[in-house]
């Protein structure tokens, strides 16, 4: 019998619906309290999402060419695969499986509950008497957490039964948190009751390291806000016409969401002081409770969290895909490349992936998560960036025209952004980073231990 495929069901609304849906999500709606204490100024605060904004943009159009060239789904494992051989590629998707995928559902997860904690305040989970009480040793298992896993297992669930309706779900919940964004931004401006005074209002800042070398940390957790503008990439291989689907889902996903973000920021310093703001988990709860009130603050966070629920969808559907492409090549256990032969869905990878997730909900910190998770993407986004200038010498290899102007100007701009950013982020926060460098060197010993030998590819 014939080993199922993949389905070559996606068209462009669908692969932008999961860009947006992978970007829009946990970062913007937790990140800037933690930027007004760190930066303590507006401008900084907005200016190093227009940075993001700018960077997300280079590693896309470079992700274009790479897609076009290489339309498998897989994402960085076929990139890095085919730039620096399989060694690389294997560790792209080792770190996939936690950093780009597994750890970023946790935290949407997480994040959801914080929201969720407006309402029910024993579901906190960023701090706070409940959740210290839920923390024992090296587990956090309250009432939050176990929120947390409760979707993830829903959403895994779904996911198994198959694309065509898990990527339906994706464009209601993708559609109903841009429709709920236009609504809180068009209210925000109109009726809110925010003030434009606060644009120049300084906070006392609570990181004691120069503003050069705090931007760029702070860099890391917008980028983190930024992570899924590569997500299209990641099911190339059900796509109808990738060579069109990948550049257009990939630019289009990419800036639609960069205005979202530079307006939603806007919109929360209208709202709050920056000094309010500090260390604030749930920043559009509160800034919907001081445009709005009560009554309006708690509508807004409620479908705020619907944002957080449609990321999860998202992840889930891109990040299989990967340890499927993995397993097809014999570079991860084999068992990830079964597919259902009823439902045509990589039904182990799923089943791993959420496994991952529930125990790094039940082990971490939201706080360490997220420069985990950061540090070792943007490492990864960057040798695949390195891996254009690299597979442009290729014979037959297309040019986008995009890229080519200025050339090198945009892969060496996302190349050297992330080189700063990784340099500031191992000296500061240097147990995040030496985690994310451990699951690296993790990963290469497993390489060499089970997977080094060279082999065909099956089927």
């Amino acid at each position: 019998m014939a080993q199922p495929s993949l389905r070559r069901e996606l068209e462009f609304t669908h692969t932008t619906a999961i860009v947006i849906a992978n970007m829009i999500g946990t970062g913007i709606f937790t990140t800037t309290g933690f930027l007004a204490g760190d930066l303590g100024r507006p401008s900084l605060v907005l200016g190093v999402w227009v940075v993001g904004a700018i960077v997300a943009v280079a590693g896309c159009l470079c992700y274009s060419e790479l897609g076009v060239n290489l339309p498998e789904s897989g994402g960085e494992y076929i990139f890095l695969r085919e730039a620096w051989g399989p060694v690389w590629g294997f560790l792209s998707g080792w770190i996939s499986f936690f950093a780009g995928f597994a750890a970023p559902i946790a935290a949407a997860a997480l994040a959801f509950s914080e929201y969720f904690a407006h309402f029910f305040p024993s579901f906190a989970v960023m701090g706070g008497v409940a959740n210290a009480e839920s923390t024992s040793g090296w587990f956090h298992t309250g009432h939050g957490q176990w929120l947390a896993v409760g979707i993830v297992v829903l959403f895994s669930v779904i996911n198994v039964v198959g694309l065509r309706p898990a990527a339906r779900i994706q464009n209601l919940l993708t559609g109903l948190k841009l429709g709920v964004l236009v609504l809180f931004l068009g209210f925000a401006f109109v009726i809110g009751h925010g003030s434009v005074g606060h644009f120049s209002q300084v906070a006392v800042r609570t990181s004691t390291h120069s503003l050069p070398a705090q931007f760029a940390v702070s860099l890391i957790w917008v980028m983190f806000a930024y992570s899924g503008w590569n997500a299209a990439t990641y099911v190339s291989g059900e796509m109808k016409t990738p060579e069109r689907t990948i550049p257009a889902s990939l630019v289009a996903g990419t800036l639609i969401v960069a205005a979202f973000y530079i307006l939603l920021n806007v919109a929360f310093v209208y709202a709050l002081p920056l000094e309010s703001m500090k260390d604030v988990g749930a920043i559009g709860a509160a800034s919907a409770g001081a445009l709005f009130g009560q009554g309006g603050g708690d509508f807004f966070s409620a479908i705020m969290s619907v944002g957080l629920i449609s990321c999860i969808s998202a992840m889930v559907i891109a990040g299989p895909r990967v340890y499927f492409a993995m397993a097809i090549d014999r570079c991860f256990f084999p068992t990830a490349a079964r597919i259902h032969p009823k439902w045509g869905t990589p039904i182990n990878a799923i089943v791993y992936q959420s496994l991952a997730a529930i125990a790094m909900i039940l082990i971490s910190k939201f706080e360490s998560l997220v420069i985990y998770i950061s540090f070792a993407l943007i490492f990864f986004a960057a040798l695949a960036v390195a891996g254009t200038i690299r597979l442009r010498r290729r014979e037959g290899w297309r040019k986008l025209r995009v890229v080519n102007w200025g050339y090198p100007l945009i892969p060496g701009l996302f190349i050297v952004a992330s080189a700063w950013m990784l340099f500031y982020t191992a000296s500061l926060q240097p147990k995040e980073s030496a985690l994310g460098l451990l699951t690296i060197v993790l990963g290469a010993g497993l390489y060499y231990w089970r997977f080094r030998q060279p082999r065909e590819p099956q089927g």
